[in-house]
């Protein structure tokens, strides 16, 4: 009996036993999942962070790259500007320069006119022998104060206006010495308003009329221009070799060797 009694004890505490052991290996489990979870948030809360991280760099860098850019565009718009200004002023310094040599001209051409017509018969001796009348004489007074009106109107940048008085000039006084003075004014004006067509139509005139005119060269050398801008490049470059050889020793001459070399 006593011996049954302790073989059932036996069999308690091992069942006992055993369920110990099994409850400590289920802790242990649960402990080991847990942290394993535990670890796996972690490295992806590392590799989000890593990611975000990442993407600010990118961002930032972006952002930097684009503040770059505007300051280039900034300094770019204003170098644009400055070029602007300097072609504007370029222009307006090559104007007053041609205008200051065409008053030159004109007064040196003009005191030669007032010598010839002092040594032409005056109006009583303007009868030929067969008693019928010769053309009346000019009014070099009158030529100027036309052609002075039409570069004032040139000078104010009334461009049309201008040609339309340098065109009325040179209908009204085709004889007068500064009838190629006017022409060249008219070429200039008409290439102004961007009509290079009938521009380099005056500028012609000037070159085939009065070939050795002081603004020849000039009307050569801007009928270059106007056929560069319509992309007549062949025949720019034909104009800029009769340049050379009509007129080797000019400045216009100059300008077309340097053209020819690019």
């Amino acid at each position: 009996m006593l011996a049954r009694r302790l073989r059932c004890g036996s069999a308690i505490s091992a069942t006992v036993l055993l369920l110990a052991v099994a409850g400590t290996q289920q802790a242990h489990a649960g402990l080991f999942d847990d942290e394993e979870a535990r670890r796996q948030i972690n490295d992806l809360s590392i590799k989000v962070n890593e990611r975000v991280d990442t993407l600010s760099k990118a961002q930032i860098e972006l952002l930097n790259q684009i503040q770059s850019l505007r300051e280039d565009n900034a300094k770019l718009r204003g170098q644009l500007e400055t070029l602007q200004y300097e072609l504007e002023a370029t222009k307006k310094r090559q104007q007053d320069f041609y205008v200051d040599l065409d008053g030159r001209l004109r007064k040196i051409e003009t005191a030669a006119v007032t010598a010839t017509e002092a040594a032409k018969p005056t109006e009583g001796e303007n009868v030929a022998a067969d008693g019928s009348d010769k053309k009346p004489l000019a009014d070099p007074a009158a030529e100027a104060r036309d052609y002075e009106a039409a570069l004032n109107l040139f000078k104010a940048n009334k461009i049309k206006e201008a040609a339309g008085a340098f065109e009325a000039f040179t209908k009204a006084h085709p004889d007068s010495t500064l009838a190629p003075n006017a022409q060249y004014w008219l070429g200039n004006a008409f290439y102004a308003l961007r009509d290079c067509k009938k521009a380099i139509e005056a500028h012609k005139l000037v070159t085939s009329k009065w070939p050795q005119h002081p603004k020849a060269p000039d009307a050569l050398a801007n009928i270059i221009t106007c056929q560069q801008e319509l992309g007549d490049a062949k025949s720019a470059r034909t104009t800029l070799e009769a340049v050379l050889i009509k007129y080797p020793d000019s400045s216009a001459a100059a300008t077309a060797r340097q053209r020819l070399k690019k």
